[in-house]
């Protein structure tokens, strides 16, 4: 693929005037050299950099992407909204209608509170459960990604440790590990935090153990403490529910963002009477969290949620995909390790510890025209097609031959070393 110039003019006058140049945004830095961090248009399954490349893009903008770029049904509904007010002294009526919606499709919730990033409704959950209980104690997996508050942002630049001071470690899918760290909040447990699957970056996925996801229930029902489910990333791609009614497990607290309206900024917290309380009692808002236009597009996208396949499709996509790569990637001589749910595949290599053959398969298969990450768990929509996933497999053909011809030059990623060092 020929050299991307106005992505590169765009890089030196963003240093200029942003920090980092993308603010470290998506560790974006961290990915390939020839990788473009400027895009001009998106459109069903497809993105475009500011050069004119066009990408089948395997990361949806990190999950909002579930129906697909510019659905007209979505954005129909939030042009709509858009004629008659977006941010007013007020909500429309729109935010009653959304939380209605979202009430009626997620089994645990009884109510509803909107925000506009995960961030938000992550730390939402944690002052809610605070409140609810009068305890200070939060129990998170150890490497769980919840968000860039202080409390939990995996970057340490800024933080003292007094913010982190009532925020403690488990293992996650581990009973003893939880079990421990349970017993030593003793009686200050406010909430545990538990993510739909594991899906931590730089590593494998793996789906919760049901037996660890009843012991989370039972430890919460046993102290009183709430138990919260972060769905921000995995919402309504596992099931048309929360996450974790996979494994008969119902939270206090689930926490929403990403994919729910489409790509139109909004998140949720929602949560059971059993926090209504607590919910009552907290300050949280934003200038824009009131947004009409968002919100519109939220109660379109839920409506085509359940009315329509788009969960089946994006599971018998992801199947193809899984199952047709495996044999590419073994007639090339590699091994891969394909793990999480199939709609949101972790494709890694085996004997690839810093990542070097990731890298390089990453940027063979950008120069055929798919953008797919080496270490962070991708995402399929509803908007792909059978012919998507065949064009992304001729892709991997020709890309894992072009790794293997270099794979003894290869090396690793220094920015890259350096942060696995640190952790």
């Amino acid at each position: 693929m020929s050299a991307k110039p106005n992505d590169l003019a765009l890089r030196e006058r963003a240093v200029k005037v942003i920090p980092n140049g993308m603010f470290g945004h998506e560790a974006t830095h961290l990915l390939p050299a020839s990788f473009p961090q400027f895009f001009s248009k998106a459109k069903g399954a497809y993105i475009w950099d500011v050069d004119g490349n066009r990408y089948l893009d395997m990361m949806c903008a990190y999950g909002p992407n579930l129906l697909g770029y510019g659905d007209e049904r979505v954005d129909a509904a939030a042009t709509r909204q858009l004629a008659l007010g977006d941010t007013m002294t007020g909500p429309g009526a729109v935010l009653v209608e959304l939380s209605e919606t979202l009430v009626s499709m997620v089994s645990h919730a009884d109510w509803a509170m909107v925000c506009k990033n995960g961030t938000d409704a992550t730390t939402m959950a944690m002052t809610v459960a605070r409140a609810q209980t009068g305890k200070r104690r939060i129990l998170v997996a150890d490497g769980a990604y919840h968000g860039a508050a202080p409390w939990c942002t995996p970057m340490p630049g800024g933080i003292v440790p007094e913010e982190r001071a009532f925020i403690s470690k488990y293992a996650w899918n581990d009973i003893s590990s939880l079990e421990a760290a349970v017993a030593e909040a003793g009686d200050d447990l406010a909430a545990i935090f538990a993510s739909p699957f594991k899906h931590d970056a730089f590593q494998d996925q793996t789906l919760p153990d049901p037996a660890y996801a009843r012991l989370a229930r039972e430890l919460c029902d046993a102290t009183g403490a709430k138990l919260i489910v972060d769905d921000v990333r995995a919402g309504f791609r596992l099931v048309r529910d929360c996450s974790w009614e996979l494994v008969g497990v119902r939270p206090d607290l689930s926490s929403w963002g990403k994919s729910f309206a489409n790509g139109h900024p909004i998140s949720a917290l929602l949560g059971s009477d059993s926090c209504r309380v607590g919910a009552e009692a907290i300050y949280a808002t934003g200038s824009f969290w009131f947004s009409a236009v968002p919100m519109a597009a939220a109660i379109e996208t839920l409506r085509i949620l359940r009315e329509s396949d788009y969960l089946e499709h994006m599971v018998a996509l992801g199947t193809k995909l899984r199952e047709g790569l495996e044999p590419v990637a073994a007639r090339h001589g590699f091994s891969l390790r394909q793990t999480g749910p199939v709609q949101m595949p972790q494709i890694l290599f085996d004997e690839d510890p810093d990542f070097r053959i990731g890298f390089a398969w990453a940027e063979a298969m950008l120069e055929r025209g798919v953008y797919v990450h080496p270490w962070h768990n991708m995402f399929l929509n509803a908007a792909m097609t059978e012919a998507d996933i065949d064009l992304l497999l001729e892709a991997a053909d020709g890309a894992l031959a072009h790794v293997r011809k270099s794979v003894a030059a290869l090396q690793p990623h220094p920015l890259l070393m350096l942060m696995l060092g640190a952790h």
